[in-house]
């Protein structure tokens, strides 16, 4: 490089892992080789509580590759707090976030950072769906991407992942957000910005199984909606005013039976029905409601949304 050329820009990379040691190794080598040619590389590689050896791992890679940084959570606080740590420790001139597993291809990282230079500041990934991909899978994913949609003020395209390059100023401004509950693939459709798409056919996990298991998968789709929405408190809302209008109704039919024919209105059976399913839908809103008065009891305690036990990088501001 000339004195007259323009410095090279930092590309930094943000990788959680969970008991990746087998597969992390073979991650940083496909990046530096990958990316090492296009731009100044910072590897921020954030260890989310593993017990399999991956920080031991990291610890090896920092000391050969001074551009490896490694942040050690003191627990495993889920996958979308260590994606938080990472973004708040990164200094990089646009973030490229991805998984340890080796399921996002390295490969696609040169096209999402020539979409960046090209004046995107949000880089998504779309996963296409194989055709061996289990039915159950296949199943609950178009079953996630429906329910949070319809529920949602924001919409999260179908097959949208984590692996996804933001500028800094998009990562300025999530590092500004003081909200516990952190759903990036809602906070990022939220804070807008120039975004664009590129699809990918994800690879074959090598190592491991997938830490995503159906009770997590309900939770990530629980904490998607209550965090990014009101709607199913306004739905609660709606539902119970429709039971109250039937029960009046039901009243006033029974009323004019008794008064004007003398007599009740047969149909205990009925009667038992209708209350076990005013029952059950009263429990269905409370718990609505529940999850909401949770949210803002976590909120209000004002707690970070992870602790780091070590870290060879500096802290930033907003922790």
């Amino acid at each position: 490089m000339t004195s007259d050329e323009p410095p090279r820009p930092i590309v930094s990379i943000v990788i959680p892992a969970h008991n990746e040691a087998e597969n992390l190794p073979i991650l940083l080598r496909e990046l530096c080789a990958t990316i090492t040619p296009l731009a100044r590389l910072q590897i921020v590689c954030v260890d989310d509580g593993s017990t399999d050896g991956t920080f031991a791992v990291l610890l090896d890679a920092a000391k050969q590759d001074h551009r490896i940084k490694y942040i050690r959570l003191s627990r495993n606080f889920g996958h979308q707090a260590a994606l938080r740590a990472g973004l708040f420790y990164s200094t990089g001139d646009c973030v490229v976030s991805m998984d340890a597993d080796l399921q996002h291809p390295v490969r696609l990282v040169p096209d999402m950072i020539k979409k960046w230079q090209e004046g995107y500041e949000v880089v998504l990934t779309k996963r296409k769906q194989s055709d061996d991909l289990p039915i159950f899978k296949r199943f609950t994913s178009d079953l996630f991407y429906l329910v949070i949609n319809g529920l949602s003020d924001v919409y999260i395209d179908p097959g949208s992942a984590d692996f996804r390059l933001l500028d800094r100023k998009v990562v300025d401004v999530v590092k500004s957000l003081s909200e516990t509950d952190f759903f990036l693939r809602g906070i990022i459709p939220w804070v807008g910005f120039k975004s664009c798409n590129i699809e990918y056919m994800p690879d074959r996990r090598r190592f491991g199984d997938t830490k995503y298991s159906l009770r997590k998968m309900i939770s990530f789709a629980i904490s998607g909606v209550v965090s990014n929405s009101i709607r199913p408190l306004r739905i609660a809302t709606l539902l119970s005013a429709m039971i109250s209008g039937l029960a009046a109704l039901y009243m006033l039919y029974a009323v004019h039976i008794y008064f004007v024919y003398g007599q009740v209105v047969p149909g205990w059976a009925s009667v038992v029905v209708v209350v076990c399913f005013i029952g059950g839908l009263q429990l269905l809103v409370m718990g609505v409601v529940g999850e909401y008065i949770g949210r803002i009891l976590r909120e209000s305690r004002k707690r970070p949304g992870f602790v780091v036990s070590a870290t060879n990088m500096n802290a930033q501001a907003g922790e």
